[in-house]
């Protein structure tokens, strides 16, 4: 249950007439709306900024001389359990980070244990320091093109509408059902009319586009190009700047943010896991990025701030301000965003506050239905008369995949890999125990020369996903993930080199993120020895299953060609 706000004690502290219950003392703050850079002290009580541009005395007191303030951070887009680990473990890996505010659609595990996990997640929020609000997840499954865990109607949806962390409807993802008047789809949007309905549209534009839009969707996070970005925000869209683990668009968008845009404009990460954010950072790594590449800087905060606020509904955060929440980031430099000291909700952020904490018990534990499989599963027969076998080609920073054709030798089992040409064999297995499917193809861009990756972490119906150079440390993989209850494996000369379990749903582990993190540098290394060229090997694999992003992807049912939405 929310608090009730002292609101005599928040007017009398903040006409000074009383001490506040924390005082952030000489903090240099940049407006987010002006630029302007103005010296203060910004008074707290509960939750809630009470008083700034004026001098106050606190209960507790914080000198920031020397340092700047800005507001928390919000990532507008993001699936909680694609960083593997747990909500709360999610809370206290990012938090730090300035990161005050996560918009998070709990997309993966709703795919895997329907409305259950959505309950999990709302539950951890309800725990959680960073306020994580939720967007109910649109497309379980994402389409019928591949076998999921579960099906979520609006009738599923409907009682969780007023729970006070969500937010509206998560991203709809199956745009081509959308304009298609897919009934099911048209049921949903109907009933989230007035509400925020998140966007989900690679590559979408002209007509199309308007007709996507007039069902009240005004967001986007799958804009990879400055000219799509631009075609959007002129037919009324706002733009979300993604920088992930795997998905990397603030290269190539950067240039659209401007004092013209910015107001409609906001940061996501859709997703980062624990080792990324421990190298590179959260939030904060972009902004940082932005900067560096010559964006207005007092822009660049408020797109991480006011604007990303804005966009989604929130409109008591995202400024300094009297009658604001008091979700503060104290940097020691504004252009390199060096986070020193985060105030979430009124509280400083340190290690007791995280131990303070309810815990919330796992789910999904139990979720792995698939059998093991063996060499011969993975068998891939050339077709009569096609001399061409259609290849998925993969390029570093993208989930957008390409068609390629390769001329592959024929052995005594099949279609073999071409090492020399980068072809190495993949295939989804049905791990919900439905029906035991497994689509067998071929992938290019991952530089594998021999061995095998597997993992369970597979968008969107988490299917276990594997790709080798050879089908025996596939079938190797593909066993050791089933044994653990989902998560990664590398195998080479049949033997598991690496693995990390991720018995949560198949997606999250129940370790801290700092033996994540580790694991996945080991897994790392291990995929390097591979002769893997790719930065990130495991998320990358986990978007091959993707069938609403263009063009070419892999289910458990076949190949499939997402432009033409069916199968090749």
């Amino acid at each position: 249950m929310t608090k009730k706000p002292n609101l005599k004690k928040m007017i009398m502290a903040g006409k000074g007439a009383i001490k506040a219950d924390l005082v952030i003392k000489n903090a240099s703050v940049l407006d987010v709306i002006t630029g302007a850079i103005n010296k203060t002290d910004i008074a707290i009580v509960d939750d809630r900024i009470v008083g700034t541009h004026e001098n106050y005395d606190g209960e507790i007191e914080i000198d920031a001389k020397g340092r700047f303030a800005v507001p928390g951070f919000i990532d507008t887009h993001l699936h909680i359990e694609s960083s593997l680990v747990t909500p709360q473990e999610f809370d206290r890996c990012v938090l730090p980070y300035g990161v005050t505010t996560a918009i998070c659609d709990p997309h993966e595990i709703a795919n895997v244990l329907d409305v259950k996990g959505i309950e999990y997640f709302l539950k951890s929020s309800e725990h959680s320091i960073m306020d994580i609000r939720i967007n109910l997840s649109s497309c379980v499954p994402a389409t019928k093109f591949e076998t999921s865990g579960a099906k979520i109607e609006i009738g599923d949806l409907l009682p969780y509408i007023s729970h006070p962390k969500v937010i509206g409807l998560a991203e709809m993802m199956n745009f081509p059902g959308v304009l298609n008047n897919d009934m099911g789809i048209i049921a949903k949007l109907e009933a989230f009319q007035g509400k925020h309905i998140d966007g989900h549209a690679p590559l979408l534009l002209g007509k199309d586009l308007n007709g996507y839009m007039a069902v009240g969707i005004h967001t986007d996070h799958e804009a990879t190009s400055a000219k799509e970005a631009r075609e959007k925000l002129l037919k009324g869209m706002h733009i979300l700047i993604r920088e992930g683990s795997v998905s990397k668009d603030l290269e190539a968008l950067a240039e659209v943010l401007d004092e013209n845009t910015s107001s409609f404009m906001a940061l996501c990460t859709d997703d980062r896991n624990p080792l990324d954010i421990k190298h590179e950072g959260h939030i904060d790594a972009l902004i940082r990025r932005l900067i560096a590449k010559g964006r207005p800087m007092h822009h660049v905060y408020r797109a991480a701030s006011f604007s990303a606020a804005r966009i989604f509904g929130l409109k008591d955060r995202g400024i300094i301000g009297s009658g604001y929440k008091a979700d503060i980031v104290l940097l020691d430099d504004l252009k390199t965003c060096a986070v020193s000291d985060v105030i979430c909700s009124g509280n400083l952020v340190n290690d007791e506050i995280f131990k303070a904490r309810k815990s919330v018990a796992p789910v999904g534990l139990s979720s792995m239905k698939a059998k093991p499989v063996n060499a011969d599963n993975f068998i891939c027969q050339q077709k009569k008369g096609q001399n061409l076998t259609p290849v998925i080609g993969v390029k570093p920073g993208l989930i957008i995949t390409y068609r390629e054709d390769a001329v592959l030798e024929v052995g005594d089992k099949g279609l073999v890999p071409d090492i020399e040409q980068d072809v190495i064999k993949i295939a989804v297995i049905e791990r919900h125990g439905k029906n035991g499917n497994i689509g067998r193809s071929f992938v290019k861009g991952f530089g594998l020369k021999t061995g095998a990756i597997a993992s369970s972490v597979s968008h969107d119906s988490h299917n276990i996903v594997v790709i080798g150079a050879n089908d025996e440390d596939m079938a190797l993989a593909v066993n050791r993930v089933i044994e653990m209850g989902g998560g990664f494996a590398v195998a080479k000369e049949e033997q598991i080199k690496a693995d990390i379990a991720l018995p949560i749903a198949g997606l999250m582990s129940k370790n801290p993120f700092e033996k994540v993190a580790k694991d996945l540098e080991i897994l790392r290394d291990e995929a390097k020895d591979l002769g893997c060229t790719l930065d990130e090997p495991f998320l990358q694999v986990s978007f091959l299953a993707l069938p609403v992003i263009p063009h070419l992807k892999m289910t458990d049912k076949g190949l499939f060609d997402v432009d033409k939405f069916d199968f090749v």
